[in-house]
């Protein structure tokens, strides 16, 4: 057998790092209440004080879960005075959308494959 047939299929780089980027972003957005965060800041930017309002929670316990939003890339924040300010980030959504929307197509192109045969 050649050495060529018997090394594992590795995916393009881009593969790869794309890869990396959503497992990020899923990450993320596997969590209840950072998925609730994402609900508040649907209707525009929130001040940490009126997240903790709305989601009833401790301003410790958001500004964890807020940091693992931005660290995603997936919420900006603006401070004003001494309050932070935090909404979603339009591109990465897109991204995300972007991501799922292959993932759809490939299925879709995969499953009537598997159906011809």
């Amino acid at each position: 057998m050649p050495a060529a047939a018997s090394r594992p299929r590795t995916l393009p780089t881009a593969s790869a790092a794309r890869a990396a980027r959503m497992a990020e972003i899923f990450h993320a957005l596997s969590d209840p209440t950072r998925l609730l965060i994402f609900e508040a800041l649907r209707g525009g930017e929130q001040c940490v004080c009126n997240l903790t309002g709305i989601l009833e929670a401790q301003q410790s316990r958001l500004s964890f879960h807020l940091k693992t939003l931005k660290d995603a890339g997936l919420v900006n924040d603006r401070r004003e005075g001494r309050w932070i300010h935090y909404s979603l980030d339009p591109d990465a959504l897109e991204e995300v959308r972007s991501a799922l929307d292959d993932l759809t197509r490939a299925a879709k192109s995969s499953a009537a494959a598997c159906c011809r045969r």
